[in-house]
């Protein structure tokens, strides 16, 4: 009996899926397909070769779907309570692998770190310990994947006294069933927390309280909960079969009474991240020639004249201040949160038959904002400012205190359905105390705060180096008298046409597009540290000397996300700064072109600022120049 029949005869709860969401330019809603989304950024071996784990490290896009499902599954809870139904509505998860799911359980439910400190929970109503940090006797959430099966420690020391009564009752069944008193009387945790899981849903037995399953094997084990209302896949999925299985676990309806007109009443199950496709049809691809290929190569020895040098930077020190604090703010430093960035706000899921459902974000409106500011300062003394032991700066509390408000009073900007609230995710925490960090030290003006560290096996890197083979169409055959590289690979028009300006332009003696060149500058996006490649860069003759030429790192950005901030925030008062002061790699500066129309124009006046900025440098040393460095 095919799943679509079994739907529209009535017979199991309805799927709703995400059909819509206020998240612009996806063919499809972002819920739909999660995995598409956050499939790279999430562990890839199990729990016992991956490593530390941190909980709220998790994609945002990730805990904007849990938060969106979670506050649909809080007026679930609710309408059942009112109802007097005896067991709650359930809510699981189907993970990849054992890692995510601990990473998801712990994130749901709370966990114990290092030093004994509890985290509670960010979902309230699956939180496994309760108000002032002690685990509950009864769990809300489970953990079911083999690493917690074998740990022991799923099941709270005091769960046997509390549930004495289901425990006592499944002995009976165990011997009605086996025969075997021995194992009756000798249940270990993994047996109770199997039959937890076995009986969810069921009132007056061991899985009768449980909130919400976390789980990898689902799909090995037979399962027959009726309760399950919301459902989260946090996985690929390769086929409609798949989906088709997952989604069964939440479709066995709680009531088979048929009402006063002699049918079912509907019941539904909300799911998130499943890609199940009510009219999918297979996709034959065709077959593809094979593309033409172009060797790009530095052309030695012929044009080693315009060979391009650079340092290898690893990283950056910030000596930050601890006097008197203030900030200096501009509009880089505002985050905007969108629903593009943060996971949709707003998601509508519907069935093929029956009621919509639209889930949103509105239960976390009610964060208070002194919460947020003490939340952000935390996370900044914490992460910014420490002392030569590693002891947070606890007397700076309450300066970094009154900057983070300023901060979020002026500069946090929220979009789209989004809220507050959500800045205090990991990714994004990280994100507004960088930027709160860097208005700091903007303010002040201290050059001597930022240090490079390069590459101690290979500090400088060279254009002689470029040597590879590329099928990409957007391609630009350079000028012999201005590039070490016979090709410019482009990934736009835009950077075709830079190009062109580039070699037009009567100051350039050399340019190189960043094509595996290993031009690669270190920053920070939230909790993560990325690498951004920069697109070009160029010698300017700016009227110094003819072996002192300006190193100009040029970007050709169309539409500027909140990574465009970062990249360019680090370029500016960290990478250009600190390499500058080393005075052995030359002179540098950052230009960022976002009008392809206007890139010309842009061009000439980036590179008269620069050349106005050498000249006010060399009136206050007494001047440098001469006449005939032709710096007039």
């Amino acid at each position: 009996f095919s799943l679509m029949d079994a739907i529209e005869c009535g017979i199991v709860k309805l799927p709703r899926v995400p059909v819509a969401d206020n998240v612009s330019g996806g063919e499809t809603p972002m819920f739909r397909n999660l995995w598409d989304r956050i499939g790279k950024k999430m562990p890839k071996r199990a729990r016992a070769n991956a490593g530390p784990l941190d909980p709220l490290g998790i994609p945002t896009e990730l805990q904007t779907a849990l938060e969106a499902l979670y506050g649909h599954y809080e007026k679930t809870f609710e309408h059942w309570k009112e109802a007097d139904v005896e067991v709650p509505p359930c809510f699981i998860v189907v993970c990849n692998n054992t890692s995510t799911s601990k990473l998801i359980f712990d994130y749901i439910s709370g966990w114990k770190s290092e030093n004994g400190n509890v985290n509670q929970g960010r979902l309230e109503l699956f939180r496994n310990f309760d108000e002032v940090g002690n685990p509950l006797p009864r769990p809300n959430t489970l953990l079911i994947d083999s690493k917690q099966l074998e740990s022991g420690e799923a099941l709270d020391k005091k769960f046997r006294e509390f549930a004495k009564d289901e425990i006592e009752r499944f002995r009976r069944e165990v011997v009605i069933r086996t025969g075997n008193l021995h194992r009756a009387e000798n249940l270990t945790d993994e047996d109770l927390l199997r039959e937890a899981m076995n009986t969810v849903g069921k009132a007056g037995q061991l899985g009768g309280s449980i909130r919400c399953v976390v789980s990898v094997s689902m799909l090995t084990e037979g399962w027959d909960a009726n309760t399950v209302t919301h459902i989260l896949g946090v996985r690929a999925f390769g086929t409609q079969l798949l989906c088709e299985q997952v989604i069964g676990r939440a479709l066995r309806r709680q009531s088979y009474d048929l009402n006063e007109n002699g049918r079912f009443n509907a019941e539904y199950a909300d799911v998130f991240g499943i890609p199940f496709d009510f009219t999918a049809k297979p996709v034959v691809v065709p077959p593809q020639p094979p593309r033409q290929t172009v060797h790009v190569h530095a052309v030695t020895p012929d044009r080693d004249g315009c060979e391009i040098r650079f340092p290898r930077v690893e990283g950056y020190r910030v000596e930050l201040p601890d006097d008197r604090l203030s900030a200096e703010f501009d509009e880089d430093s505002t985050l905007v949160l969108t629903p593009e960035l943060t996971g949709p706000a707003i998601t509508r899921n519907q069935g093929i038959v029956g009621e919509g459902s639209k889930l949103t974000l509105t239960h976390t409106k009610d964060v208070r904002s002194q919460k947020i500011v003490y939340g952000l300062t935390k996370h900044l003394l914490e992460t910014k400012w420490r002392d030569e032991e590693g002891e947070p700066k606890l007397y700076m509390f309450g300066q970094l205190k009154r900057i983070t408000r300023q901060w979020l009073e002026s500069h946090l900007v929220c979009k789209g359905g989004t809220y507050p609230a959500q800045v205090m995710y990991q990714e994004f925490k990280s994100i507004a105390c960088e930027r709160i960090a860097r208005g700091i030290v903007r303010k002040s003006r201290g050059d001597g705060l930022i240090k490079v560290l390069l590459d101690p096996f290979n500090s400088v890197g060279s254009t002689s180096d470029v040597n590879f083979r590329t099928s990409k169409e957007r391609k630009w055959k350079t000028d012999p008298a201005l590039s070490h590289v016979n090709f410019a690979i482009c990934d736009s028009t835009w950077e075709l046409e830079f190009c062109r300006v580039a070699e037009a332009h009567p100051l350039v003696r050399a340019y190189v597009r960043n094509d595996h060149l290993g031009f690669e500058v270190p920053y920070q996006l939230g909790s993560q540290a990325r690498r951004y490649i920069p697109d070009f860069i160029v010698l300017i003759d700016d009227g110094h000397r003819k072996d002192d030429l300006l190193h100009l790192v040029v970007e050709i950005k169309g539409y500027r996300g909140e990574d465009a901030k970062e990249k360019k925030a680090t370029m500016e008062n960290c990478w250009v700064p600190g390499v500058n002061q080393l005075r052995a790699y030359g002179r540098w500066a950052f230009a960022e072109f976002c009008d392809v129309y206007n890139m010309e124009a842009e061009f000439n006046a980036k590179i008269k600022e620069e050349f106005h900025k050498l000249v006010e440098s060399a009136a206050q040393v007494g001047g440098m120049f001469s006449n005939s460095t032709g710096a007039e």
